[in-house]
């Protein structure tokens, strides 16, 4: 039987949120020239409620945009050889703007390399600054945030579940340690 703990309740998610919102705005001086870009899948809500805090702190409608990196990732061919792509919606510039790329979970750092990637296809970002709401450390590549909800010290046999309302119907981060077979 799996072991499952819980890192963050609903109330946690939330004051975490809100607390990374006030460090996006006061590292970027205000909101004028921020731009939110979520990564499917846990980004794009969590990019959305980010853009709610930040619009009651500043009182700017910061512009959200959804990125989908499936054909940017170095191992598609190896998740499936048919790979579900989902949309990328960025309905304005990159050009020029401070670009906040959010994702729930910062693992390997392999998804925030194609997103990286996918966002130099769509213009020249002034700066493309990281919020993950779960770092859970263990990266094969040299990426960091600029933001981090929490940080976890997670071992290879365990799955970090961030389970969104959106998503899943309820907000909750789990760690489940994976059974010795």
């Amino acid at each position: 039987m799996a072991r499952v703990k819980t890192i963050l309740d609903q109330k946690g998610i939330e004051r975490t949120l809100t607390r990374m919102a006030h460090e996006i705005v006061e590292k970027n001086q205000g909101g004028e020239s921020l731009v939110l870009i979520g990564i499917h899948t846990g980004g794009v809500p969590l990019g959305h409620r980010l853009k709610e805090r930040i619009k009651q702190i500043e009182g700017i409608d910061v512009p959200v945009g959804c990125l989908d990196i499936t054909l940017y990732r170095d191992d598609w061919s190896k998740l499936s050889y048919l790979p579900i792509v989902k949309r990328t919606n960025i309905p304005f510039t990159t050009d020029d703007k401070c670009v906040i790329l959010v994702d729930d979970v910062l693992f390997t750092g392999r998804t925030v390399r194609a997103a990286l990637d996918a966002i130099s296809d769509l213009g020249r970002p002034q700066k493309i600054q990281l919020a993950v709401l779960v770092d859970r450390g263990l990266r094969e590549l040299p990426i960091q945030p600029d933001f981090v909800g929490i940080r976890l010290d997670s071992s290879p046999n365990e799955h970090v579940n961030v389970l969104l309302k959106e998503i899943a119907g309820q907000d909750q981060v789990v760690v489940v340690q994976k059974e010795d077979n």
